[in-house]
């Protein structure tokens, strides 16, 4: 039987099209580019938890918006990751990489599609018209 961790993601985009991306310091998947986001606190709403990573991993403070999918991420040893992705839009564009993050910054699609992303990452983003 697998082990479930709620988790959560923003798709964040600024006044360019850019879409906001960390890189993520750890396994799974470590070195990768990302949507921002992690684990929900016991006590946390997902929108609460979302207003939260983003600002850990980014630095910036965000309004969150609709939730655009859920998806079941296995995350070995039994673990699968329940995260559910939300739009939001960010109150500034000043990113400042923290927490789980090595690295976050501003990438057009055409930037995206040249990075080592998260596997499904832009299938995603273009299943839900979004790219």
């Amino acid at each position: 039987m697998s082990r479930r961790i709620l988790a959560v993601g923003a798709v964040i985009r600024d006044d360019g099209g850019r879409f906001l991306l960390v890189q993520r310091a750890h396994d799974p998947q470590a070195g990768r580019w990302t949507l921002p986001g992690g684990k929900v606190e016991p006590s946390e709403t997902l929108e609460q938890a979302v207003i939260r990573e983003i600002a850990e991993e980014t630095g910036i403070r965000i309004v969150v918006g609709e939730r655009v999918w859920s998806v079941d991420i296995p995350g070995g040893d039994g673990v699968v990751f329940e995260v559910h992705d939300f739009v939001a839009t960010a109150l500034s564009t000043d990113v400042t990489a923290g927490d789980d993050a090595a690295d976050a910054g501003w990438f057009s699609p055409a930037e995206m599609r040249d990075l080592p992303l998260t596997r499904g990452l832009i299938a995603h983003l273009e299943r839900h018209g979004l790219i």
